[in-house]
């Protein structure tokens, strides 16, 4: 996929990096990422991916825009109030470069096979959504399809983000992370409050390891987990173990989870 003298002078900066270089840069063009949740991880996900000339993004959230969104969610306006997420993020991922291909979505996931659905046909998945089931059913999906999945969450002061490929025989998969995980209560960013810029932080990480599955760079990330903390101003990096007793990365659970 050869790049146009258009394309040459946008991602320049890109081009010149040993790491990335031409060869790099047409993988970005040819990359199809599903990134679910268009908020305050998502916004400068979809927006750093746009800007990185990846070739086809797909958007997946069912909210509409809310004032109280946009002390964090930085993709969005005061003239989004009222629009759907979705939407009103592929406006803006298209002002940032009309060359990425953008795909709306405005659907909930319910379930493993529903997400199945929604990221089929996609090169990686990142999941900044900040509901649990969510997340489980993204990751089984991404884990049965063997699509790559970034996945960060925030709560208050502090965030995480982990890169999980667990069909791998030495990596772990997110079941590994959480195990069963049977359904919880949990509070929401509305009862806990989080502060903006470290959804940004998060999110802006998130957008590096997904270029990072795309063009390799550096060390791979799979298999750790990065956890940040901005009252000490501290991040940690931690080793995840393949858990042997996982019936899902093992090959038994992803085919029959619904």
């Amino acid at each position: 996929m050869a790049l146009t003298d258009e394309e040459l002078d946008r991602y320049a900066r890109h081009l010149v990096l040993r790491e990335i270089g031409g060869r790099g840069q047409r993988r970005l063009k040819a990359a199809r990422v599903a990134v679910i949740g268009a908020g305050g991880i998502g916004a400068p996900v979809i927006q750093y991916l746009a800007a990185a000339g990846l070739g086809t993004l797909r958007l997946i959230d069912d909210d509409r825009v809310e004032l109280s969104n946009l002390q964090r969610q930085i993709v969005f306006g005061d003239a989004d109030l009222g629009a759907p997420k979705v939407e009103a993020a592929a406006r803006a991922a298209s002002r940032i470069n009309p060359l990425v291909q953008v795909e709306a979505r405005q659907a909930r996931i319910v379930g493993a096979a529903g997400a199945a659905e929604l990221i089929a046909g996609m090169d990686v998945v990142i999941d900044g959504t900040d509901n649990f089931a969510t997340r489980l059913a993204v990751a089984d999906a991404a884990l049965a399809a063997r699509i790559p999945l970034v996945s960060a969450a925030v709560n208050q002061f502090e965030g995480q983000l982990g890169v999980f490929r667990g069909w791998e025989p030495d990596r772990p998969c997110y079941r590994c992370f959480v195990g069963d995980a049977p359904g919880r209560e949990e509070d929401t960013c509305a009862e806990q409050g989080v502060l903006g810029a470290m959804t940004g932080v998060l999110g802006t990480l998130a957008a590096l390891e997904v270029i990072r599955c795309i063009v390799p760079f550096g060390d791979d990330s799979a298999g750790k987990l990065l956890l940040a903390d901005a009252l000490s101003l501290r991040f940690r990096t931690l080793s995840l173990p393949k858990d042997p007793g996982c019936r899902w990365c093992a090959g038994i659970g992803p085919a029959q989870i619904r």
